[in-house]
C-alpha cells in the first residue's frame, strides 16, 4: 500500500471523528455582526512552554527544494523559515535513512563487530536533508531539530529488511539467529547523531521508529509497548554517554490514543524511562485533544496531514484540508492536549496533493490556506513562549493565549460562526497593560493580511472578527503604532485554481534583492502640499513572467496628515494583477494609488505601505511619480 493511500485511509478516520470544520463561505461584511463577546486573558494562569512549530521535508523533498534555481529556492527558504515574512517554523523534522543510502549499508559480521559507518558530510547527504537543516540554521537561527528513524537497518531486524515491518532483534519475542541488535542500533542512532553534530547541526532530539503499529512497503519497523521500552533501555544510556545534548524521543505513534500504553511501559523499566526525554505522535487516527501524562516531559504532536489526491488551497470548505479545519485542529491541540509543539508533514512538497503545506510546480510554489493557518501561530509565537489563560464567551470563538520571552503576547481567535463578532478583550496580570495590538486577519480573502492596530488601553481593547475567519493579535507595550508591512498579507488570489498549483509565482516574502528605493521629487504634489508625503518603491521579488512591489508612503510634514495619494507610472509591459493596504485607479501605465480606509491617517514622520502583484519583466522598476494629501 503506497504512503499516500494509507494517508487517504487514516484521515479519513480522523474526519469521521468529527474534527473536519464544514461551513457556508461568508463574505467579510456580508453578515451584520452579533452581540458583543468577551474573550478574557489572564496571565497569572499558565500551562505549557512552547517548543515551537514545524514541518518535515523528508523522502527527497529537501533534496526539490535544494535544486531549485537561485531565487526559487530563497522563496521557498523564506516562506518555511522566516519569522518575519513566512511561517516562522522553528522545528525541523528529518528522517534517518535505514536503507542503501544509511551510515551503515553493510551488516558486520555480528552485533557487536565494529560497524563500518559511511558517511560523505556533504550537503547532499541524507537525501538534502542535512542541507535543509543547515539553511535554517544559519539563515533564520532555527535550532530545534528532529531526526527520526523509520525503521533500523534491514539486517538488525526479523525480516531482514527495512520495509514491511519486522522487529529489531533482541526485543521481547524478537529472536533472531544472528544475535541481539538492541546495543548495535543505540550505537548507529548515536554515530548519526555525531555525524551532524560533525556538520554544525546537532540533533534536539531523536526517535527510533515511526507509526510501530504499521507495517508498510517503505521503511517500517513493529513495536510494541514492550519492546518500546527494551530497547529504550539501551539507547538512553547510550545517548547520554555520548556527551550529545540530544533527547532521546518515543514513538511517533499513529494516533494519540495508542501513545499511553508505551507511556506505561517506559515508566515501568527505570533505565527506560530515565533516558527517554520527549514523547511524540501523530494525529493520524486519533487527534490530540486531551492531555497526555508524561511525566513532566514534552508532548509534540510530529506528523499530520491530509495526503488527500487533490491540491486544494482553499480556507473554508467541506474539505478535510481546508484552512478553517486546521486552524480549529491547531487550536484543539495547543488548548486540549497542551501540546508543546505542533507539527505537520510536509512543508513542501512536489507532488501536488494535499500532504504539504505549500505546492511546488516546477519552479513555482504555492502557500495553501492551511498554512496561513499554522503560520497564524507559529511566525508570532516563538520557542521558548508560555501558554496562558484565555476564556471566551462566545462558543464560536475559540481562544487561546501566549506569552513570549522578549514580553510580547500574542492571541490567536478563530471565528467559526456564520456571523461576525464584536469582541470585548481584557488583558491581566500579563506584562502589558497599555501598548499596540496588531491584528492579522486569513479567510478566504486574506492571508495573514495586516490589519489596522489598535490600542491597548488599561488593559482592554476592541476588536470585530469576521466570520470564518482566523485572527493573530500580537500586542507589544507602548504607544499604538500601525501594523509592521508583511507582503504575505496580500490576498490570496482569485485567480488560483482549486486543483493544482498555478503556472506562476505567488506572492513572496524574501528581501528585495533588486534596486534601491526611488523617492519621489517633492515638487509633485498639488500647490500647498509640497512635502508633506513622499512615496518610495522596492521590489520585493521578480520571477519569470512576473515580479512583487512595495511602496511605502512617509507623512514629512509637523501635523497629521489626512489621506494620501501616490501616482506611479509602470514600466511598458507591466501589468498589476492585485493590490492591498490601498486602492488603485489604472493597472498599467499611469497610475494612482489611495489610502485604504484602515492606513489613511499618518502622523508626523509616521508611514504605511501599500504591495501589488504585477505581470511583466520585474527588472524594471515601476517610477514614483508624486505623493499628495488628497
Amino acid at each position: 500500500m503506497s504512503r499516500t493511500t494509507r494517508r487517504i485511509r487514516l484521515t479519513a478516520a480522523a474526519a469521521a471523528a468529527g474534527l473536519v470544520g464544514i461551513g457556508a463561505v461568508i463574505a467579510v461584511g456580508q453578515v451584520p455582526a452579533s452581540a458583543a463577546s468577551t474573550v478574557s486573558v489572564n496571565g497569572g494562569t499558565t500551562y505549557q512552554t512552547i517548543d515551537g512549530f514545524g514541518v518535515s521535508e523528508a523522502f527527497g523533498q529537501a533534496d526539490s527544494i535544494r535544486n531549485l534555481g537561485t531565487a526559487a529556492r530563497q522563496q521557498a527558504l523564506d516562506l518555511l523559515f522566516s519569522p518575519t515574512s513566512g511561517a516562522g517554523f522553528s522545528i525541523l523534522r528529518s528522517l534517518i535513512p535505514s536503507d542503501a543510502n544509511s551510515i551503515e549499508p553493510h551488516a558486520p559480521a555480528s552485533p557487536s563487530a565494529t560497524p563500518t559507518y559511511v558517511w560523505s558530510g556533504g550537503d547532499a547527504q541524507d537525501q538534502g536533508q542535512l542541507w535543509l537543516a543547515k539553511q535554517a540554521k544559519s539563515g533564520y537561527g532555527v535550532t530545534t531539530f528532529y531526526n527520526d528513524a523509520w525503521s533500523a537497518p534491514g539486517f538488525m531486524k526479523t525480516n531482514g529488511s527495512d520495509a514491511n515491518g519486522g522487529s529489531l532483534c533482541g526485543t521481547p519475542g524478537a529472536s533472531c539467529g544472528s544475535g541481539d541488535w538492541r546495543q548495535a542500533y543505540a550505537n548507529y542512532l548515536v554515530q548519526h547523531s555525531r555525524y551532524w553534530a560533525s556538520a554544525g547541526v546537532t540533533p534536539s532530539a531523536v526517535g527510533f521508529v515511526n507509526e510501530p503499529s504499521l507495517t508498510t512497503t517503505y521503511s517500517s519497523m513493529l513495536v510494541n509497548a514492550s519492546q518500546a521500552a527494551s530497547f529504550l533501555s539501551v539507547l538512553g544510556p547510550a545517548m547520554s554517554a555520548s556527551g550529545l545534548a540530544t533527547k532521546v524521543a518515543c514513538c511517533d505513534t499513529v494516533g494519540f490514543n495508542l501513545l499511553p500504553s508505551y507511556l506505561t511501559a517506559i515508566s515501568g523499566n527505570s533505565a527506560a524511562n530515565a533516558g527517554t526525554g520527549l514523547f511524540t505522535s501523530h494525529g493520524y487516527s486519533n487527534a490530540p485533544t486531551t492531555p497526555v501524562s508524561t511525566g513532566s516531559r514534552h508532548l509534540w504532536e510530529s506528523e499530520w496531514s491530509v495526503n488527500g489526491a487533490t491540491w486544494t488551497t482553499a480556507w473554508d470548505s467541506t474539505s478535510e484540508a481546508s484552512g478553517i479545519t486546521w486552524a480549529q485542529r491547531i487550536y484543539a491541540g495547543m488548548t486540549g492536549a497542551n501540546l508543546n509543539a505542533f507539527l505537520y508533514w510536509w512543508g513542501i512538497s512536489n507532488t501536488s496533493h494535499d500532504s504539504s503545506l505549500i505546492g511546488l510546480s516546477g519552479s513555482t510554489l504555492t502557500p495553501s490556506k492551511r498554512y496561513y493557518a499554522l503560520a497564524g501561530y507559529s511566525r508570532y509565537i516563538r520557542p521558548g513562549a508560555v501558554r496562558i489563560a484565555a476564556s471566551s464567551g462566545d462558543a464560536n470563538l475559540k481562544a487561546s493565549a501566549y506569552r513570549n520571552s522578549d514580553g510580547s503576547l500574542v492571541v490567536v481567535v478563530l471565528n467559526t460562526g456564520a456571523s461576525a463578532i464584536s469582541t470585548s478583550y481584557t488583558v491581566s496580570n500579563a506584562g502589558v497593560s497599555s501598548g499596540t495590538v496588531a491584528p492579522y486577519l486569513t479567510n478566504d480573502g486574506n492571508s495573514m493580511a495586516a490589519q489596522a492596530a489598535v490600542s491597548l488601553s488599561g488593559g482592554a481593547f476592541s476588536a470585530t472578527i469576521p466570520a470564518r475567519s482566523q485572527v493573530t493579535y500580537r500586542i507589544t507595550g507602548g504607544p499604538a503604532t500601525s501594523p509592521p508591512p508583511s507582503a504575505s498579507s496580500s490576498p490570496t488570489p482569485t485567480t488560483s485554481p482549486t486543483t493544482a498549483p498555478p503556472t506562476t509565482a505567488p506572492p513572496t516574502t524574501a528581501p528585495p534583492t533588486t534596486a534601491p528605493p526611488t523617492t519621489a521629487p517633492p515638487s509633485s504634489p498639488p500647490a500647498g502640499q509640497a512635502g508633506t508625503c513622499t512615496a518610495s518603491y522596492r521590489t520585493v521579488n521578480t520571477w519569470s513572467g512576473g515580479f512583487q512591489g512595495e511602496v511605502t508612503v512617509t507623512n514629512n510634514g509637523p501635523t497629521t496628515l489626512n489621506g494620501w495619494t501616490v501616482q506611479l507610472t509602470l514600466a511598458s509591459g507591466q501589468t498589476i494583477s492585485s493590490l492591498w493596504n490601498g486602492v488603485n485607479s489604472g493597472t498599467s501605465g499611469a497610475i494612482s494609488v489611495k489610502n485604504a480606509a484602515y492606513n489613511g491617517s499618518l502622523g508626523a514622520n509616521a508611514a504605511t505601505t501599500f504591495g501589488f502583484t504585477g505581470t511583466g519583466n520585474g527588472a524594471n522598476n515601476p517610477t514614483v511619480v508624486g505623493c499628495a494629501s488628497p
